[in-house]
């Protein structure tokens, strides 16, 4: 088998999130592959962004918006460094998450695609589906389900 020329992993800052993006740099660093991280989030409204800044003034940008997200991704992207990847890219992208781990996939012409197991076993997992079995069933790739929990 070839090896992987470019690994997607999704992360939502989580532990079990962040082992994935550990399991997916290693294995991004042993293919000498392209690591990208992506992380899903959606936008806060005018009224979540104006009560926070009005309790939170300057410090606001911290909690509402993509701020978030981008202080995953780059814990994400140190956690990766450590675990061996060397070429790491990072997205933030507004969306659920398994839409956008399939259009971060997509866009990037990933050949695999890896995600933490938290979900799988859980009662809302099974009757309502989970992010690892989604993406598994419609990403059309390689997926690597890694366990984390």
């Amino acid at each position: 088998m070839a090896a992987y020329k470019t690994v997607v992993v999704g992360t939502d800052g989580s532990d079990s999130s962040l082992a994935a993006v550990e399991r997916a740099a290693r294995v991004a660093a042993d293919s000498t592959a392209t690591l990208v991280i992506a992380c899903a989030y959606f936008p806060a409204g005018k009224d979540r962004v104006d009560k926070a800044q009005d309790v939170l003034g300057d410090e606001a940008y911290q909690v509402v918006g993509s701020a978030p997200a981008e202080e995953t991704l780059r814990t994400a992207r140190e956690r990766a460094t450590k675990a061996g990847a060397t070429a790491i890219e990072t997205t933030a992208v507004v969306g659920e998450p398994v839409d956008a781990l399939r259009t971060v996939a997509r866009d990037s012409r990933a050949d695999l695609l890896v995600v933490g197991n938290r979900g799988l076993n859980t009662l809302a997992g099974r009757i309502l589906g989970s992010v690892p079995s989604e993406v598994a069933r419609k990403s059309g790739l390689d997926v690597l389900i890694v366990h984390t929990t």
